[in-house]
């Protein structure tokens, strides 16, 4: 049997999940559905998930609304991975649970510093220089 890849290297089967898993934990996480204070009052991105080979391990890149309280809101959100991974679970069919690990995601930070190189002053004057 022939693995469906991306370009990325991943299976279409771990996006699929993935995909599912990030939608689950959006649901929750914007229902209010976790009874912690940190995570009731900020608002909380998930931006992607990625899935192990096995379908075991699932890495969540999370960032909250404006990068405020974000080692807060990692915290929280480690604090209740066991409700999260049972809800999770609970929702997508699989043979294993998988487990979440809360990765803050720094990709909005790096566009917006390349955004800003690509904008300074040495940048624009090679765009605006005569060839």
């Amino acid at each position: 049997m022939r693995k469906t890849e991306t370009t990325e290297g991943r299976s279409v089967r771990l996006l699929r999940v993935g995909e599912q898993v990030r939608h689950i934990l959006s649901d929750v996480l914007q229902r209010g559905d976790v009874h912690d204070e940190t995570l009731q009052s900020h608002l909380v991105s998930v931006t992607e998930v990625r899935m192990s080979p096995d379908l075991r391990h699932a890495t969540v890149f999370v960032k909250p609304l404006l990068g405020q309280d974000e080692e807060a809101v990692l915290k929280a959100l480690r604090t209740n991975t066991a409700y999260l991974q049972r809800e999770v679970a609970t929702r997508v069919r699989m043979k294993y649970a998988a487990r979440l690990k809360f990765i803050a995601d720094e990709s909005f930070d790096e566009g917006t510093h390349i955004d800003a190189l690509l904008r300074s002053e040495h940048v624009a004057q090679d765009l605006t220089g005569e060839e």
